[in-house]
């Protein structure tokens, strides 16, 4: 098991993340004397959302660890028992969620602030370390099992399978799972571009309303994610639009058609964009650096992959594949300091030249990643 950069808390906590990102490997690693409840399983299921109550009779009065509960999101009423067990025993608990959706909309108790949230994330380069593969990240992901295992193609096929049948078709959140299904293949085709609605739901022949109740699943499962445009101070007119990513570029890859008219530069661009943002997200939920995460797209199509702003400054990040630097790839970012003179602007690149030009470092992406603490942290 790789080590990972989150910490375990000293006290209740909640840990969200996609299926297989190693929530599960993590927690047994730090709690390894915790009593487990995994919903997964249709014991622990069947029982618990029978009676909830029936939690607190499965813990021994003396106890005092931690207590793990597994895919909580499956049982939302438990977290009212678990609130008075805190309480009332001062018990601690870890709860792991892949999808946020039921207790969002359910409006479920989430434990009034007496519980943190943690986020866990496919691995970064900086928990892979010596591990570390650009070429092999930016094909097969991150993900811990698609790090190891001798075929990872297989590995993520199954895996898209496996989210299609648990998550969506045996949960009912879809009404129609070849529908849901073409709809994914679509929403794959717009990774790291603007999302336009209309567009993806015409290709896919639904509504834009089901378009877009299908992209909120997305980003309930915690598969997706969209990247708002940077708007503050604008000095410019300004693209509407977010930007849309799948969370690991191995399941990207996975969903995306290809077909002998597809050329790398379509499927491999976007690719190492979603690895990039995936380290970013990795490092700065684990490091609770405190970033909001955008992009930059002026009306006239000027535009820069990703904007971090927070606290700890204003930073902007410009991702391609290509060995060769030239002067000019740099300009999106030269316009942005000159609307944000305060900014750090990065570009990041598939050779290995390494300078500074014109007030902006250019890094190559595989040095970039392997130092993406020190980046954000600016040291």
């Amino acid at each position: 098991m790789y080590a990972r950069l989150q910490k375990c808390p000293t006290r209740s906590f909640f840990l969200f993340g996609p299926r297989g990102t190693g929530k599960t490997a993590w927690l047994k690693a730090h709690l390894p004397d915790a009593i487990v409840f995994d919903l997964l399983r249709s014991e622990d299921f069947q029982r618990l959302s029978a009676a909830p109550q029936r939690l607190a009779e499965a813990i021994p009065r003396e106890f005092r660890g931690w207590v793990v509960i597994d895919e909580v999101q499956r049982v939302p009423e438990l977290l009212n028992e678990v609130h008075r067990l805190i309480e009332h025993r001062k018990l601690r608990f870890a709860l792991t969620g892949s999808s946020a959706r039921a207790l969002r909309r359910r409006g479920v108790n989430l434990l009034a602030g007496r519980a943190r949230t943690l986020r866990m994330h496919p691995l970064a380069a900086l928990e892979l370390a010596s591990d570390f593969d650009l070429r092999r990240a930016v094909r097969f992901g991150t993900l811990p099992f698609a790090c190891t295992t001798d075929d990872p193609d297989v590995y993520l096929r199954d895996y898209v399978a496996t989210y299609l049948r648990e998550e969506v078709q045996q949960e009912g959140l879809v009404r129609s799972l070849a529908t849901f299904s073409r709809f994914l293949e679509t929403a794959s085709f717009s990774q790291g571009t603007p999302l336009n609605m209309a567009a993806v739901a015409r290709e896919c022949a639904v509504t834009a309303k089901l378009a877009e109740s299908h992209f909120v699943l997305l980003e309930d499962l915690l598969l997706a994610t969209r990247v708002p445009v940077f708007t503050r101070r604008a000095r410019r007119r300004m693209t509407a639009h977010p930007k849309f990513y799948f969370f690991d570029c191995g399941v990207y890859r996975a969903l995306r058609p290809r077909g002998p008219l597809d050329v790398d530069a379509e499927i491999d661009g976007p690719a190492l964009e979603t690895l990039f943002l995936a380290n970013v997200r990795a490092v700065n939920d684990a490091l609770d650096l405190g970033y909001q995460i955008h992009y930059w797209r002026t009306g006239a199509g000027a535009e820069v992959d990703f904007v971090l702003y927070g606290e700890r400054g204003l930073l902007a990040f410009e991702v391609k594949r290509h060995a060769r630097v030239r002067d000019d790839d740099v300009a999106s970012l030269a316009q942005f300091r000159d609307d944000y003179p305060e900014a750090r602007t990065y570009f990041l690149h598939g050779g290995t030249e390494r300078r500074h030009h014109d007030g902006t470092e250019i890094i190559p992406i595989g040095d970039a990643l392997v130092e993406l603490d020190a980046l954000l942290q600016g040291s």
